[in-house]
């Protein structure tokens, strides 16, 4: 049986950035989604991924 931790890990490998279809990174400190590719940041509220891009923070 899955715990949620290996549920939710293989939940966020399976989404790609949704401006360039690259591979994301999770930042756990600041509860990201990061795509090096378009230089974009989506937020994670309450476990859920926002993939939006007006909603992503440009990185830095």
């Amino acid at each position: 049986m899955m715990d949620t931790v290996t549920v939710e890990r293989r939940m966020l490998e399976s989404l790609v950035c949704p401006v360039t279809q690259a591979q994301l990174t999770w930042d756990a400190e600041r509860q990201e989604l990061i795509s090096k590719a378009a230089n974009l940041a989506f937020p994670v509220r309450d476990g859920i991924p926002i993939m939006l891009v007006s909603e992503a923070r440009p990185l830095e």
